[in-house]
C-alpha cells in the first residue's frame, strides 16, 4: 500500500478550511478502509502567513482529526513556495504526495485514479480540467492564450493543468534539485522527466471565501512563467531590433532619393510617430530585459524560499469525521 501525503497550501482560508478538512479526512479514511493507502497517511496544511484565523483552524483540526498535520511558515512567501515547502517537508516521509488547493475546486474523487496510475508505474500524475465552462469568458480566453504562449516560447506545460498533481517520492526528490527562487512549478515538474500520465475532471465552484488570484496576480504569475522558462522574448527583441534597423536603412535611402529629386514632403507627423514608436519599443525592450536581470538579481542572493515556524504532527487525541 501507498503512504500518501496530501499537501494543501493555505492563505486566508479560514472560511473554506473547515469543510476542506472534513472532506479530505473522510477521503483518507475511505481510502484507508479500502486498502488503497496506509493508515499513517495524512493531509499537511501549509499556512502561508495568513492574516486571518487559518492557523487556528488548522491547530483545532489537528486535535480533532486523525490525519491532519500542520506547517506554519514564518511569513507569506506565495503559493508556489508554500507548496514547495510542503513537498520538501514530506519528501522523506511518504511514497507519494498530492498537491491541491484549499478551496477544493479540484475534484478529490479522482485521487483514487491518480493512485492507480501511480501504482501502474507513473511517477507524476497530472490533474487536468476536462473543460472550463465554470470560468468567465475573459478567464477562459486568457488561460488558453497563456498555455499557447508558453508552448510557443518552448516551455513544457500541460494544457489546463494547474498545481493539482501526484508526485512519487523520487519525483519530489528530483524537484528538490531545482534551486531557482523564481518558482513556476507547473513548468518545472514536466522537465523532471519521469513517466507521467493525466486524469481528467470537472472543476467545481469555490465553497467559500475569495479567489487568491486576482487579475494582477494572474498577470504576474504568467510573466514569471514565461521569463523563467524561455529566452525567446529576448531573441524576439533582437530580431525586432534588426528589422527596425533594416526599415531605417530603407527609409534613409528613400529620404535621400527624395532629396536628390526634389520630391520632399514637409511635415512632422511621420517624425513624431516614429519617435513615439521607437521610444516605446526601446522602453518595452528595456523593461523585458529588466525582468531577466531582476530574476538574476534574486537568484544570486540565494535567500531562503521559505522559513518554517512550526510543524504539527498527527494528534493521538482524535475523533472520527462526521
Amino acid at each position: 500500500m501507498v503512504k500518501l501525503g496530501i499537501i494543501v497550501p493555505c492563505y486566508n482560508e479560514e472560511e473554506a478550511l473547515p469543510e476542506t478538512v472534513k472532506q479530505l479526512e473522510s477521503l483518507i479514511c475511505e481510502l484507508t478502509d479500502r486498502g488503497k493507502i496506509t493508515g499513517d497517511s495524512f493531509v499537511l496544511y501549509v499556512d502561508d502567513g495568513s492574516k486571518d484565523g487559518t492557523w487556528e483552524v488548522i491547530t483545532g483540526s489537528n486535535k480533532g482529526y486523525k490525519h491532519v498535520q500542520g506547517l506554519k511558515l514564518a511569513g507569506n512567501v506565495g503559493h508556489q513556495n508554500a507548496l514547495l515547502a510542503g513537498l520538501m517537508t514530506v519528501k522523506e516521509e511518504v511514497d507519494a504526495a498530492i498537491s491541491i488547493d484549499a478551496d477544493l475546486q479540484d475534484d478529490i474523487s479522482v485521487i483514487e485514479e491518480m493512485l492507480e496510475k501511480y501504482e501502474n508505474g507513473n511517477d507524476i500524475v497530472y490533474g487536468v480540467r476536462a473543460e472550463r465552462k465554470s470560468d468567465t469568458f475573459f478567464k477562459r480566453f486568457s488561460a488558453q492564450s497563456f498555455y499557447k504562449l508558453m508552448n510557443m516560447m518552448g516551455a513544457k506545460s500541460i494544457y489546463n493543468h494547474a498545481d493539482y498533481r501526484l508526485m512519487s517520492q523520487r519525483a519530489i526528490k528530483g524537484l528538490s534539485q531545482f534551486k531557482e527562487r523564481n518558482l513556476f512549478l507547473r513548468g518545472i515538474v514536466p522537465t523532471i522527466g519521469y513517466n507521467s500520465d493525466c486524469v481528467y475532471y470537472a472543476r467545481k465552484e469555490r465553497m467559500a471565501g475569495e479567489s487568491k488570484y486576482p487579475l494582477k496576480k494572474m498577470i504576474s504569475f504568467a510573466l514569471d512563467g514565461i521569463t523563467s522558462f524561455s529566452i525567446k522574448p529576448m531573441n524576439f527583441i533582437m530580431g525586432a531590433g534588426i528589422f527596425m534597423i533594416l526599415i531605417a536603412i530603407v527609409a534613409a535611402i528613400y529620404a535621400f532619393h527624395s532629396y536628390i529629386t526634389g520630391d520632399v514632403v514637409r511635415g512632422w507627423t511621420t517624425i513624431i510617430w516614429s519617435l513615439w514608436f521607437i521610444g516605446g519599443s526601446i522602453m518595452f525592450s528595456l523593461g523585458l530585459v529588466g525582468q531577466y536581470i531582476g530574476k538574476i538579481y534574486i537568484e544570486v542572493k540565494e535567500r531562503p524560499r521559505y522559513i518554517i515556524e512550526e510543524r504539527l504532527f498527527c494528534s493521538d487525541d482524535v475523533r472520527d469525521p462526521d
